[in-house]
């Protein structure tokens, strides 16, 4: 991963924003690739200039995937509220002056999105948001990836990336048998799904396991 290009890449795009147009930058991958690491360095290092958010916020709430039968299957994209999502990005390609947009975020502690949890003022002229489906051509997804200028893909060996996966699935809270069901079983189909989406990326992001820490509150 070349982390210098990769900034001053970002950095192009948000000088490339203009009153009434801010820049959106998609970062897709599999469940565990290393795209909230990626995101949280990026607006990091921009310094004010972005802001992150995710499409995790747009889970929908447990007991909505419970009375719709799909609470094992949490993180596939019908367990997504996508129609919410483009509108939210469609909002903040187009910031109205004097008036924050408020973004939901997905708290890993509760495993529920909680409303209204990231603001974004209208002069921050990059936003950078990750989540796994970015990239799906399929409706109700497919909108997604007009409202974005780059979408990069982000990809770690599924050697490496797996046992992260079990591993955060036990840091918070599943016993390690259950971890490793729902890993093999949900996770890596999801993975399956977002790896045929690869090239409608813009650009690919290889990670080497070394670089790809996992955040302590990442969702994906």
């Amino acid at each position: 991963m070349d982390t210098p290009y990769l900034l001053s890449r970002a950095r192009r795009l948000a000088a490339a924003a203009h009153p009434g147009r801010r820049r959106l930058l998609g970062i897709a991958g599999p469940p565990g690739a290393g795209k909230s690491t990626l995101a949280a360095h990026l607006v990091a290092e921009l310094a004010g200039q972005a802001v992150l958010v995710p499409m995790d916020g747009f889970h929908l709430a447990g007991a909505e995937l419970r009375r719709l039968g799909r609470i094992d299957r949490k993180g596939a994209p019908d367990t997504f509220d996508p129609a919410g999502y483009a509108a939210l990005l469609a909002r903040l390609r187009e910031p109205e002056p004097g008036t924050d947009v408020y973004a939901p975020a997905f708290d890993r502690r509760i495993e529920e999105p909680v409303a209204g949890s990231i603001p974004v003022p209208p002069q921050v002229p990059l936003v950078v948001t990750e989540g796994n489906y970015l990239l799906l051509d399929s409706a109700p997804w497919s909108r997604i990836r007009g409202l974005l200028d780059e979408v990069w893909y982000v990809d770690l060996d599924a050697r490496d990336r797996i046992p992260r996966l079990i591993d955060r699935h036990t840091r918070f809270g599943r016993p390690r048998a259950d971890a490793e069901r729902f890993v093999h079983a949900s996770d890596e189909a999801n993975a399956r799904t977002v790896a045929a989406t690869r090239h409608r990326a813009d650009l690919v992001v290889t990670f080497a396991p070394e670089e790809a820490p996992l955040p302590p509150n990442a969702a994906n």
